[in-house]
């Protein structure tokens, strides 16, 4: 069992912290912007309530985070009473927000230097997906924190992938994202199957090389991304 932290109740956030709590098993404190969102939450699940993002985050191993933007995350994270001022030397901030590859990397920056983790954790699967514990997560960042996060994101994940360093998993949502709009399906699930069938070594040169540059995919590559 961890010490967990989850901030930011809304349609998604609140029934992943719902899986950390009951699936997972974990010790879970929860902040909201709206306080009765959280009360409500505790009612239902247990748990603590916090205050301030920064109450929520102390003496936690692992701090969560799903709220609305770049600005709701700075604001939760580095701003007034903001989680990172209280979070614990070698603990690890998981972002499942879908926000941007620049304000992933601006966090796990600073987090590295007060000596934790930061992994950029965009999610994909919708609110039903949150419901039933089956979203897929497309992380950024160290292979260390990552290893040590994924037994507690599995409580609300049906696949969890290291996409590169920091930043990556957010520029893997948007390509998923532009994928889906394209009419072309789930990348990230396709490649989940595809890594699984006979022979198939399921490369991931390709898209860490689109990650890092941001370039476009050579046609050879389209189909692994």
């Amino acid at each position: 069992m961890a010490s967990v932290a989850f901030l930011g109740l809304g349609v998604m956030g609140y029934p992943m912290a719902g899986h950390l709590k009951n699936k997972g098993g974990h010790d879970v404190t929860v902040y909201n912007r709206t306080a009765a969102k959280a009360e409500q939450w505790v009612a239902r699940h247990g748990g603590k309530l916090a205050l301030t993002p920064a109450e929520a985050a102390e003496g936690k191993d692992f701090v969560f985070s799903c709220v609305g933007n770049d600005d709701d995350l700075r604001s939760v994270t580095t701003g007034a009473k903001g989680a990172f001022a209280a979070m614990k030397k070698g603990s690890v901030f998981i972002d499942n927000t879908t926000a941007s590859a620049e304000v992933a990397r601006e966090l796990a920056e600073a987090a590295e230097k007060a000596g934790f983790s930061f992994l950029d954790a965009p999610v994909s699967g919708g609110q039903a997906g949150a419901e039933n514990g089956v979203l897929s997560v497309m992380v950024g960042g160290e292979q260390a924190a990552f290893d040590r996060a994924r037994p507690v994101i599995d409580a609300y994940a049906r696949m969890v992938g290291l996409m590169g360093p920091a930043g990556a998993g957010q520029l893997t949502k948007m390509i998923n994202q532009i994928t889906i709009a394209a009419g072309r399906g789930h990348p990230f699930r396709q490649e989940g199957r595809a890594r699984h069938r006979e022979g198939h070594r399921g490369d991931l040169q390709g898209r860490r090389r689109l990650l890092a540059d941001g370039k476009p995919p050579q046609d050879d590559e389209r189909g692994k991304i």
